[in-house]
């Protein structure tokens, strides 16, 4: 799908606007806590006018024809760059936790890490993350290594989605 950069885009999102629109597509997921699985998902990056993205990531159970079963995770947050190629990210989870990410981004590839993994008492221990995007033969890949429930940082997900919609 071709890609143009919204005429509305506050200049400040340029090194984030190959992310905009809606990116659908299949991933996988493996932990030592638990089995490994195989999820659905769509992303969408929006904004608004302002300096920053408004990002939704949404999962699910597929079935084996690709239909969507039930709803795995959500997460919504943020995307702010800054200056010398750098970003915030802002995310909250319904699951009880939210986390501030910052990183770096290289044309484009971004790469995060979590500053602060703030949660309720309800919520799963989450410690600390490391997340990687990049766009690849016109494919958004990304990759999550996580540290949770006594273990260290390491693979958890990983999806290959497309662009189904521009802005």
């Amino acid at each position: 799908m071709a890609f143009e950069i919204p005429q509305d885009l506050h200049p400040d999102l340029m090194p984030l606007a190959w992310l905009i629109g809606r990116w659908e597509g299949r991933g996988h997921g493996d932990y030592p806590t638990i089995e490994k699985f195989e999820f659905g998902q769509q992303i969408d990056f929006t904004h608004n006018g302002k300096p920053y993205l408004h990002y939704v990531s949404q999962t699910f159970v597929v079935g084996e024809d690709g239909t969507k079963e039930r709803p795995l995770a959500v997460e919504t947050g943020f995307w702010r760059p800054r200056p010398d190629n750098k970003v915030e990210v802002i995310l909250a989870h319904p699951t009880g936790f939210a986390e501030i990410w910052y990183g770096d981004i290289d044309g484009a590839k971004i790469e995060l890490q979590t500053d602060v993994v703030a949660r309720t008492v309800s919520a799963k221990e989450v410690t600390a993350g490391h997340r990687l995007y990049g766009l690849v033969n016109g494919e958004l890949l990304w990759a999550y290594d996580m540290a949770a429930e006594g273990q260290p940082l390491q693979p958890h997900l990983w999806a290959t989605l497309v662009r189904s919609t521009t802005p």
